[in-house]
């Protein structure tokens, strides 16, 4: 059966509050015309419900009524209307005359709505600054919480402001009297106007926060004070963050004043919990200002649309150091090309440069190993307990529909079935976080394999340790430590009031409690219950700790796991034979090859339990070198190495720039003798070279 959250669901609920919303509109249209009070009563309460369903649990059928011109705006003009057509007929025709001031307060009540929309615009373009930051210090910019949720959202305010109105004319149409209908839309026009009154409070020149120029003197000064050295530079989608996120202890690790560059607004809280400065600058103008900052170096771990834009920027040196590297077309892009070096983890990639021949010298190509790698556990012999932990990481389908980009699609069923009816088995299944986006295949395939995992443990049982107190304060502890305390309705502007400056020490203490829950974490667990993980924690490489056998696909994941030095498989659902599967990918070179049928995970388990049948493991010693360089120096230091000599070379290139510029200058202009002063000398200026 589906998800709830699949596809198939997600269309019948949709089409079932669109049939709702139809029936109620036109039960209340019949029961005004006819008329009917009790049909009208149940309909006005059941079109009123569904708004609320609309809002709370299907904001996509919002935007479809808004695309539609049928937006809340007018669906509550059409509630009233019919409310006031069916009090007309209730009435005899000399008390039209007294049912005029309530349609007159509810138009004033809707000419309130819209002033209030239009002051509630005014007010977001205020609050919405050409800098955010998180980590910073921006008290002077006069930051503020933002306004309530109802005052900024039309959709919410007309429902619950309107509502007295709405509910007067249905207990006048109920009563017949028209005290209650008076008495809906004078509250009805008391909060709205209340509402106009705090919004106009925050335009007042006290009250809004800085202006664009103001908020860009103090971002060029906090440049200037800050001075940053090295930064980080991303830009993405939502569910890339990830990207960026595995780059972050490296930077901080690196000491000195590193900066993150963010260019989406949506992104600032999607960077995991860090204490370096986060700047985001949507704007090219105003990313175009680092250039007189004294940042010297960007790192990029990914390649996108908006990365030409500050590659334009002559005063920085720029590296792309990817965020995983495979033997996927993506490792080796021509992209490349564009940046002043690219950083590799081992000898493996730089081959892969050469035969790619997409323009990246060989000069510009530095080995730095990979320095999140630092906290993966090393193998440590066979499975030490009852049940052999295997983490089946598949990646996703990717964009050019290769059907050997994915085992899920193909193989994935096959291969969790194979693992399940191992009764020693446990098995944890991390799949990629854009499965499914490209290709529905692949998100069905997905939904199915959980449903196995889901079934089979059904069919299991054991014992189970007690709940745990250790999870749950260290949980805490965690989130204390990570996630800012914001109000639901918090904006940007409010969230980077909270953001400010951290407490010294912040990041070590958040290295202690991620450890501590991790070790908690896999406590609480009984061994013999498969997992499903999709959550930011545990991460990727605390499963890595905790597995004894990796299946995935070609991908980063196979180099990072290869750290552990534990034995690995990969899925061949290319077509393509094994030895040309092992030909045309190298990071394939010291697994074990599994066909789409997963016949051979009998035999992998086996050579898991019993180190002497595991013939790879001198193969996998020798891959690891190749992939991820040697182990000492540590990889972190040959990171940190190579940052300071490309910061060397971008400030010798700074230098000779001033100094070339410099001996450009015209000189002063002036008169020899015998010279009439109506005639100007010509400067002296060395010649450009050729």
């Amino acid at each position: 059966m589906p998800e709830p959250s699949s596809p198939r669901r997600r269309t019948a609920a949709q089409l079932l509050v669109l049939a709702a919303v139809s029936a109620a509109f036109v039960a209340q249209a019949v029961a005004a015309l006819r008329p009917h009070v009790p049909l009208l009563l149940v309909s006005t309460a059941v079109s009123l419900a569904v708004e609320g369903v609309l809002y709370r649990w299907q904001p996509g059928m919002v935007a479809l009524f808004a695309k539609s011109h049928a937006d809340v705006t007018v669906r509550h003009v059409l509630r009233d209307l019919l409310l006031v057509a069916a009090l007309l007929r209730l009435g005899e025709q000399h008390r039209e005359t007294q049912y005029a001031p309530l349609v007159a307060g509810l138009l004033a009540f809707y000419a309130l709505h819209c002033t209030v929309q239009v002051v509630s615009v005014l007010v977001r373009r205020t609050r919405t600054l050409p800098v955010l930051t998180r980590n910073i210090d921006a008290s002077a910019l006069r930051l503020s919480p933002a306004p309530h949720v109802l005052l900024r959202r039309p959709g919410h305010r007309l429902l619950v402001f309107g509502l007295p109105a709405t509910a007067g004319l249905t207990a006048t149409a109920v009563t017949d009297d028209t005290r209650y209908a008076a008495a809906g839309v004078a509250l009805a026009l008391l909060l709205t106007s209340a509402g106009l009154g705090a919004l106009l409070l925050r335009l007042l020149p006290g009250r809004r926060p800085a202006g664009e120029q103001e908020v860009l003197d103090w971002f060029d000064a906090w440049l200037a004070e800050y001075r940053p050295t090295v930064g980080l530079y991303f830009s993405g989608g939502p569910s890339s963050a990830y990207q960026a996120n595995m780059w972050l202890e490296p930077l901080a690790g690196l000491g000195g004043r590193p900066v993150i560059v963010l260019r989406e607004r949506f992104m600032v809280p999607r960077i995991a919990a860090t204490d370096i400065p986060v700047v985001c600058l949507p704007k090219v103008s105003t990313l175009m200002r680092l250039e007189q900052s004294t940042l010297q170096v960007l790192i990029h771990p990914s390649n996108s649309g908006k990365t030409s834009q500050v590659l334009r920027i002559p005063t920085i040196l720029h590296t792309f150091v990817n965020h995983g590297e495979s033997d996927k077309l993506s490792s080796c892009n021509p992209y490349a090309k564009a940046y002043d070096e690219v950083w590799v983890a081992g000898p493996a990639a730089r081959e892969r440069y050469a035969l790619a021949d997409v323009g990246v010298e060989d000069k510009d190509v530095v080995e730095i190993g990979r320095p999140q790698l630092d906290a993966v556990r090393p193998y440590a012999g066979p499975p030490a307990g009852s049940h052999v932990t295997v983490l089946y990481a598949p990646t996703w389908e990717g964009w050019d529909g290769n059907p050997g980009n994915t085992s899920v699609v193909a193989a994935g069923e096959n291969l969790v079935r194979a693992l399940l009816a191992d009764p020693g088995v446990r098995l944890l299944y991390k799949p990629h976080p854009l499965t499914g986006s490209v290709d529905p295949r692949a998100g069905a395939a997905d939904r199915r394999v959980r449903e196995l995992i889901r079934a089979a443990n059904r069919e299991r049982s054991g014992a189970r340790p007690a709940p745990s107190e250790e999870l749950a304060r260290r949980a805490a502890e965690l989130d204390r430590l990570t996630a800012a305390a914001f109000r639901a309705g918090a904006d940007q502007v409010e969230r980077m009031l909270a953001q400010s400056a951290p407490e010294p020490g912040r990041a070590q203490a958040v290295a202690r409690a991620t450890a501590a829950w991790e070790e908690a974490y896999w406590a609480s667990l009984p061994e013999w219950e498969h997992q499903v993980v999709t959550d930011v924690r545990p991460g990727l490489y605390a499963c890595f700790n905790v597995a004894d056998l990796l299946i995935s696909d070609v991908s980063s994941v196979i180099s990072d796991f290869l750290a552990s030095g534990k034995p690995y498989a990969v899925a061949n659902t290319g077509g393509l034979t094994e030895e040309a599967f092992r030909a045309a990918f190298p990071t394939v070179a010291a697994a074990t090859v599994l066909t789409p049928d997963a016949s051979g995970v009998p035999a992998l388990l086996e050579s898991v339990r019993d180190p002497g049948k595991d013939e790879l493991a001198s193969a996998r010693a020798e891959l690891k070198l190749r992939l991820l360089g040697p182990a000492d120096p540590p990889s972190q230091r040959r990171f940190a190495a190579a940052v300071r000599a490309l910061c060397a070379e971008s400030q010798a290139r700074r230098n000779r720039t001033t100094h070339r510029l410099s001996a450009e200058l015209p000189g002063q202009r002036h008169q020899t003798a015998g010279t009439p002063a109506s005639v100007t000398l010509v400067s002296q200026r060395p010649s450009r070279p050729a």
